[in-house]
């Protein structure tokens, strides 16, 4: 079977981490996000992966050639002279992905669940049609497209942020087609969502399969931090040895590379993700945080509801929270506040920020 990922654009949602490299590569969990998704088709059994690029595809290209190897799998890229959408990148890789009868998978790359590829596949065998849509439950329907389907799956329509209940299922981003699909679509920018699927719904050729444990899309900070919290609680109930023993100063679920260093008398956790070769001082206290690689915590800082990205430094007695994202290589000074703040690659911040905002 073959896969293809919506890998897509600049990825501006998840600035200012985005700036340093495509948001492919950006580590969710100690794993480049593609690779959560990479790994778990592979498992199902799929052998070639087509990623569809507009944007850096040459650092994703120097990435992948290492996990081709290391997978078993190989992997393509597909480069969009243009950005095309949702559908048109399907009609690009047509060469590839109709070279058999066989269906292919399609995944928005800002996606994480627990990935219910082998699932999939039976779903739409079973019903035989077109495609297969994987929705998920949402608490509030009103911010979404919401999907409406009969007792056996078979979409009757798509509604787009319904203001009177109608459904509760939203489309997860993850679908299954037969290459047929890609009579439908031309190369040339296209969404999937508002121009393919409400035609294969008048055919009757779409059906809905309903996700099972968590999802979320993790293309913005806020988004990403919730993800990692449901991420790690999955983690805890299907591979607990991989996180954190509970001992003192350790609370709830804790992901840590072996690399990373903590000093003494830290509270770390609930709900935290630290790279490799990231140091945390003595007397830190970290929770609900991303720390990606290389990244110096100074003793006595409090970070809540943070990403501190690649190569930063915090320093002492440092307060930060509120979703504050800290780019590549920044340097905060000592007894700094920061609150919400955005901070591009490479600054200097010396004056504390009392308020969400973007710091250039």
């Amino acid at each position: 079977m073959k896969a293809l990922i919506l890998v897509g654009g600049y990825g501006t949602r998840l600035r200012p981490l985005t700036l340093s490299r495509p948001k492919p590569l950006v580590e969710f969990c100690n794993k480049p996000m593609m690779m959560h998704q990479i790994e778990a088709l592979v498992e199902a059994g799929v052998k070639h992966v087509i990623l569809a690029v507009s944007y850096r595809a040459e650092l994703l290209e120097k990435e992948i050639k290492a996990e081709e190897e290391k997978l078993g799998v190989k992997i393509t890229l597909s480069q969009e002279e243009e950005p095309l959408g949702t559908a048109g990148p399907l009609a690009l890789a047509r060469h590839l992905l109709a070279s058999d009868n066989e269906p292919f998978f399609v995944l928005n790359s800002d996606v994480i669940c627990d990935f219910p590829f082998k699932e999939m596949v039976n779903f739409h065998r079973h019903h035989g049609k077109e495609g297969t849509i994987v929705v998920t439950r949402v608490e509030e329907p009103s911010k979404y497209g919401v999907v409406v389907y009969d007792e056996v799956g078979r979409i009757e329509r798509f509604v787009e942020k319904p203001q009177e209940f109608v459904s509760n299922k939203i489309n997860a981003g993850l679908y299954i087609f037969r290459p047929t699909i890609l009579n439908r679509i031309e190369v040339k920018p296209t969404s999937i969502e508002k121009e393919v699927f409400p035609a294969m719904v008048k055919d009757s050729q779409i059906y809905a399969m309903e996700l099972q444990g968590f999802w979320m899309d993790v293309g913005q900070p806020k988004d990403f931090l919730t993800g990692m919290c449901l991420y790690l609680q999955s983690l805890r109930a299907r591979s607990s040895h991989m996180l954190l023993a509970q001992e003192a100063g350790i609370v709830g679920n804790v992901l840590v590379d072996p690399s990373a260093k903590i000093g003494r008398n830290c509270r770390i956790g609930p709900n935290v993700t630290i790279g490799p070769n990231v140091v945390i001082e003595d007397g830190a206290c970290i929770k609900r945080c991303t720390l990606l690689k290389g990244a110096t915590i100074k003793s006595h800082s409090w970070l809540e509801s943070c990403i501190i990205g690649w190569r930063c430094t915090v320093g002492q007695w440092v307060r930060m929270e509120n979703t504050s994202v800290l780019g590549e290589d920044v340097y905060v000074k000592d007894e700094i506040y920061i609150n919400g703040g955005k901070v591009l690659p490479h600054k200097a911040i010396s004056e504390s920020v009392t308020e969400p905002q973007i710091i250039m």
